[in-house]
């Protein structure tokens, strides 16, 4: 059993206001002396929405994301664009509108995009890469520009041995190389603007990064404008260090990179190749990666990095095993550098720092999780616990705010039911302004279904949650615990989540939940397609009585 501290009462619509690891609660106010973060708790959350793709299947895994899965669920900043990826569909279907229900080339990958009218989701496209093949994973990562209208998708198993932009992708040379594909819409049509590859696609076989090849395209990023892109790729092998270094060395296995390309008239070209300022052999530099609405803020992860200091400093070396990094660099006049490393407090051996991370808007503040850490503690600012023998990965998330150019961390924040291997923190989302923060847990065994069910159960294995909090200040409240509503066993509810810019529409992905259902509002009790997958939206009052 897990060892936990319950602090909400079960409910479906309303939720009690309560400071999260403290016994006291707030007292409940009326909407019109409702204030603060006391009064965001107590406004409702609920369940407007359950989506499937136009062309469910088994093993589709639509709305996948999470550990070493990637994030294909992203939602446009005013909250009106939903991109779900499913990265084993089968059609060899092309561009936008193709036949969905070929399934010749297993593993290809299809993206959907839906859209919503007031308070109604349609699905409005059906996306496929130019070039889809067998085992890509078209819709990996997935990025949207503030208005929905530009959209980058990764392949990060694709396989061609291509340079640069819109270059020849038909060819197999080398095996998950990854490739990006940018879309952007014109009324309801979309269409393909770009095909972009790395300016170094790494050889099959290389570095140790889950796979061959340089894996580009294992996170992506767009600035809000759709204009810049941050590409991640995990298993490039090159020892340089900093901005533009030898990109031909490969000295150094799965150290990662960062690429970042810019859009000027339609047109994307590669601006900068950027590397850590201690770049290692099977670092992942890469893994996940954010930028804030200028473009001019960019924080990457390397989780299986090593540094034994924590805290935010310039002191690196290779002492402690996988305890993770995050790195933030800073652009002027389109000269990037590197202005900080951080570690969190608390660091141990493997506990994965940065295998998620978001930055705000203003990229004032950032969230990044330690997906192994393993802590029994809950709640938030609590002390930790050395439990590395016997409690692993129960996960943790740790905020940093950025003050007169000095990062330092916030907050430290637990699940409010910590657990053996819940993996807290897989995934992580915040509102634009950082007053919302969702975290995934999709490992998590409850069975409970809907707002602030029963936590004290396991009889759900791997079912999944997402944790809501939220921050006034510097104090941040665990605002609900968020089940699907229809919980089962090994759905992975929270693998992947997006939230809109005003925090007040979340979306929740779970790729292994298994109705036969399609579209919007099917039915959610049909188990008769394993790991088709669901999405999941909720609405909830941030703003106002």
């Amino acid at each position: 059993m897990h060892n936990k501290n319950t602090f909400f009462p079960s409910c479906v619509l309303a939720v009690s206001s309560l400071i999260v690891g403290c016994e006291e609660r707030l007292p409940q106010e009326s909407p019109e002396d409702a204030g603060g973060v006391a009064g965001i708790l107590s406004r409702p959350i609920t369940q407007t929405h359950y989506l499937k793709a136009s062309n469910t299947d088994a093993d589709d895994r639509f709305g996948v994301g999470g550990v070493l899965e990637g994030n294909a669920v992203t939602l446009s900043s005013d909250g009106t664009t939903l991109a779900v990826g499913a990265t084993m569909e089968a059609s060899s279907a092309i561009g936008s509108g193709g036949d969905q229900d070929d399934n010749a080339v297993y593993g290809a990958g299809a993206v959907y995009v839906f859209t919503r009218d007031e308070n109604q989701w349609s699905q409005q496209a059906y996306i496929k890469a130019s070039n889809p093949g067998l085992g890509d994973n078209f819709g990996y990562a997935i990025a949207l520009s503030e208005n929905g209208d530009t959209m980058a998708v990764s392949a990060h198993f694709e396989s061609s041995s291509s340079t640069d932009i819109d270059s020849d992708g038909n060819d197999d040379g080398i095996p998950q190389a990854g490739a990006v594909y940018i879309f952007v819409r014109s009324g309801n049509n979309w269409t393909q603007e770009a095909y972009v590859k790395a300016s170094n696609t790494g050889e099959a076989g290389q570095g140790d990064a889950f796979g061959d090849g340089d894996q580009f395209g294992t996170a992506v990023a767009l600035n809000a404008s759709g204009d810049f892109l941050a590409v991640g790729a995990i298993g490039e092998d090159s020892a340089a260090a900093g901005m533009n270094g030898d990109e031909s060395d490969n000295s150094a296995a799965s150290a990662g990179a960062i690429y970042l390309f810019a859009r000027e008239e339609g047109s994307w070209s590669q601006q900068t190749y950027v590397k850590p300022s201690n770049p290692g052999a099977g670092d992942l530099f890469g893994y996940s990666v954010s930028l804030d609405a200028s473009g001019n803020t960019l924080a990457v992860s390397s989780f299986d990095e090593d540094g034994s200091l924590a805290g935010t400093n310039d002191y690196q070396d290779d002492e402690i095993f996988g305890t993770g990094a995050v790195y933030v660099f800073n652009r002027e006049s389109n000269n990037w550098s590197q202005v900080a490393y951080l570690k969190p407090a608390n660091q141990e051996r493997n506990d994965a720092f940065g295998a998620a991370l978001v930055l705000s808007d203003a990229g004032d503040l950032l969230v990044a999780t330690s997906l192994d850490e393993d802590s029994m503690t809950t709640g938030v600012g609590s002390a930790p616990t050395d439990d590395w023998e016997s409690n692993t990965s129960t996960g943790a998330v740790y905020a940093f705010t950025l003050n007169e150019e000095t990062w330092s961390q916030q907050a430290y924040i637990k699940a409010s039911n910590s657990g053996h291997e819940d993996s807290f923190g897989s995934r992580l989302a915040l509102s634009g302004d950082g007053a919302t923060l969702a975290v995934g847990a999709q490992l998590e065994d409850s069975n409970s279904t809907g707002i602030n069910g029963d936590e004290e159960n396991d009889d759900a294995q791997q079912a999944g949650v997402v944790y809501l909090f939220a921050r006034s200040d510097d104090s941040w409240l665990q605002r609900a615990y968020i089940k699907g509503s229809n919980t089962e066993a090994f759905d992975e509810f929270g693998g992947a989540i997006a939230l809109s810019g005003d925090g007040e529409t979340l979306v929740v992905g779970a790729h292994g939940e298994d109705s036969a259902a399609k579209g919007i509002g099917g039915d959610q009790a049909d188990n008769s397609v394993f790991d088709s997958g669901a999405v999941y939206v909720f609405s909830h009052q941030v703003q106002g009585p």
